[in-house]
């Protein structure tokens, strides 16, 4: 969603708005209000951002991050001195970067291209350096600077406790970014859909990005949100109640749209601080009948089926980046005692019907 408007300057540290900028999938609930009265907005020169507030910066140096990602999910390829509307946030992408909010609007980075505004901290070897931008000021209406939380879709009370079971609830969890838990969760979707059920679908963690929505929106899942719908860009740094609270509004969510089943994905990989956290919370756990494990090799399989088991979670089944390989599967299946399931064979219904009830 490209914005075009036309606005006069207001005060000495507020300026309108700019003609034209590229709204991000972050601020996609934003730039509907935008768009719907955009009388109501300007921009503010001078503040202290916070988590989840919304920006709009020029891009001045592109790096790593070549294009962003629209409302739509469409890849926008980025120019120099294009403007960007994004949400500030911290980042934690073990492949990629740390990244916190900074401490002032001066220059600072596109830290993921579903529209995050961060300063990076640390970075991958294998990763270029960051996109850089340089803010033009925060989004502001008459109740003050505008957060992404203002034109969320649903609320996330902090007081709750486990969803009365509705619905059967998988949660996927991996060893890592790039185990291969959102193509797993995809093929838990298509399985169970081709067996009849009304799956519905969701993330719970992580940095704001439309592909994965759209993969579970691919796979036949009849309902998909995740965090961003809550008002949060990112979950890295959030309070412990908000993240617990976050995971069971987002599980009721989806139930409340008759599904059958519930799956929801984890970021990341279960040594991640939040993530760590949650799956020992006995709410969270209350919450979920199943575990399905995504891993890169047997050996982290291995370890990472042992700690969920240990911390109390059912583990139905391991899968994951691993089972591409006819050697790793086979090394994962001589130690774990639970299946190992080739990804793509959790499209077959037969097979993905047996997993989470032959071994419930």
């Amino acid at each position: 969603m490209t914005i075009a408007l036309e606005h006069p300057v207001l005060h000495s540290t507020a300026i309108a708005l700019p003609a034209r900028f590229q709204a991000s999938y972050t601020t996609r609930l934003v730039a509907v209000g935008v768009d719907k009265r955009p009388s109501d907005f300007w921009l503010e020169t001078a503040g202290t951002p916070q988590a989840g507030d919304v920006v709009i910066a020029r891009v001045t140096a592109i790096n790593n991050h070549k294009r962003v990602e629209t409302p739509e999910s469409r890849k926008a390829i980025l120019f120099e001195g294009v403007l960007v509307m994004l949400a500030y946030g911290h980042r934690y992408a073990a492949d990629q970067f740390l990244a916190h909010v900074p401490e002032d609007l001066g220059p600072c980075h596109l830290v993921a291209a579903g529209g995050i505004a961060g300063t990076v901290t640390a970075l991958h070897d294998r990763v270029d350096e960051p996109t850089e931008i340089e803010p033009l000021g925060l989004l502001t209406n008459a109740r003050g600077t505008v957060n992404v939380r203002d034109f969320a879709a649903f609320d996330n009370p902090l007081k709750v406790e486990a969803p009365n079971k509705r619905a059967q609830v998988i949660a996927v969890l991996g060893t890592s970014m790039n185990s291969g838990k959102s193509t797993t969760l995809a093929c838990l979707v298509n399985g169970l859909a081709a067996a009849g059920q009304k799956v519905a679908a969701g993330k719970i963690t992580g940095t704001g990005a439309g592909n994965d929505r759209m993969i579970y929106h691919d796979a036949g899942a009849h309902s998909v949100i995740d965090f961003t719908d809550f008002g949060y860009p990112t979950t890295f740094k959030l309070n412990f109640a908000e993240i617990r609270a976050l995971s069971v509004n987002m599980i009721n969510v989806l139930a409340d749209s008759g599904a059958d089943t519930v799956i929801v994905e984890i970021a990341d990989g279960i040594y991640q601080g939040e993530t760590s956290r949650l799956l020992r919370d006995q709410v969270f756990q209350e919450a979920v009948d199943h575990v399905v494990f995504s891993a890169v090799d047997a050996l982290g399989a291995k370890a990472g089926v042992q700690e969920l088991q240990a911390a109390g979670l059912h583990v139905a089944a391991a899968s994951g980046v691993m089972t591409a390989s006819p050697l790793a599967t086979a090394e994962a299946a001589a130690v774990l005692e639970v299946p190992v399931v080739p990804t793509f064979d959790l499209t077959n219904p037969e097979i993905v019907t047996a997993v989470l009830t032959d071994h419930a």
